[in-house]
C-alpha cells in the first residue's frame, strides 16, 4: 500500500515512515503541504497521513483543497496534539476518515490504517460484490467474468483489472500500477510495461462504449477507470463511429 505522509518534524516523520514501512506500506514524506498538493497532482496513493500543523497551509486545509480542487476521495488520517471535540468535529468534516492524537503510538497507528484500508481495499475472503456489470471480478479464482464468460487473463492482467475496478473513477499513476502489480518502485521498470499491459486489458475486456466502460490515458500520469451513464456511451459509441468513418474516406 502506497501512504503519504505530511509531516514537518523529520523525527516524527521518520518513526511513522519506519513503523508503516514495517507493516508492509511504501511510504512518501512530505514536509510541507504545497509539496504534498503536486505530488497528489501527478501521483496516486492508498491513504494520506497528515500533521495539522504545517508550515504553509494547515493538513486541514491541504485535506479540503484535495477533497474539494481535485475531487480525490483517497481516505485521510490526521494527526495533532489537539483533542478537542471540536478540533475532531473540524478534521472530520474537512474531509478526515480519522483522527489520531499525538504523540502516535505505534500500535494504534498501525491498527487504524489497518482498520482504514480494510475498508476500501477488500481481501478475497471479505471482498463484496463490486457493481460493475457487466463484469463480474472472481476473487479467489483469480477470474474475470464479461457476461458471465470468463476472460483469459494472465495473473498481471488480472491483477490490474482488480486495481482498475476496485478504484472507480480515480486517476492511477503508473508508479502506483508498478508498485502493487508487479511489486517494484517505478524507477526500476519502464512504464512502457504499464502501457503494454493495459492496452491488452483493454482490448480482452472490451472496455469501450458498448459495455458501459472506459478506460483511459491520463496524459503524463496514469489511467482512470470509469462508468458510462447511457447518453455518454452512446456519444462515445458516435464518436467512434465518426472517426471510423473519417479514416475510411
Amino acid at each position: 500500500m502506497r501512504v503519504a505522509i505530511v509531516e514537518d518534524d523529520p523525527d516524527q516523520a521518520e518513526i511513522a515512515a519506519l513503523w508503516l514501512q514495517d507493516a508492509g506500506c511504501r511510504v512518501f514524506s512530505f514536509q510541507d503541504a504545497r509539496s504534498f498538493l503536486r505530488a497528489v497532482r501527478r501521483d496516486s496513493f492508498d491513504l494520506y497521513l497528515l500533521d495539522w500543523v504545517l508550515p504553509d497551509l494547515s493538513g486541514v486545509e491541504a485535506l479540503e483543497k484535495v477533497r474539494s480542487e481535485l475531487d480525490d476521495q483517497t481516505p485521510a488520517i490526521v494527526a495533532t496534539v489537539k483533542d478537542a471535540e471540536e478540533d475532531v468535529v473540524r478534521a472530520l468534516e474537512a474531509g478526515a476518515d480519522d483522527y489520531i492524537v499525538k504523540p502516535m503510538r505505534r500500535n494504534e497507528l498501525i491498527a487504524r490504517v489497518n482498520a482504514i484500508l480494510r475498508r476500501v481495499i477488500p481481501t478475497a475472503a471479505a471482498a463484496k460484490p463490486l457493481d460493475i456489470a457487466p463484469y463480474e471480478l472472481d476473487l479467489p479464482s483469480h477470474r474475470v467474468l464479461l457476461n458471465g464468460e470468463a476472460v483469459d487473463l494472465t495473473n498481471r492482467e488480472f491483477a490490474l483489472a482488480v486495481l482498475f475496478f476496485h478504484n472507480v473513477g480515480k486517476m492511477i499513476s503508473r508508479d502506483h500500477i508498478l508498485d502493487e502489480v508487479w511489486g517494484i518502485d517505478g524507477k526500476e521498470l519502464s512504464t512502457r510495461t504499464v502501457d503494454t499491459h493495459v492496452s491488452r486489458l483493454r482490448k480482452k475486456l472490451a472496455l469501450k462504449e458498448q459495455n458501459g466502460w472506459k478506460l483511459s490515458a491520463i496524459y503524463q500520469h496514469g489511467y482512470r477507470i470509469e462508468r458510462l451513464d447511457r447518453n455518454e456511451a452512446e456519444a462515445e459509441q458516435e464518436h467512434a463511429g465518426e472517426t471510423h468513418g473519417e479514416e475510411d474516406k
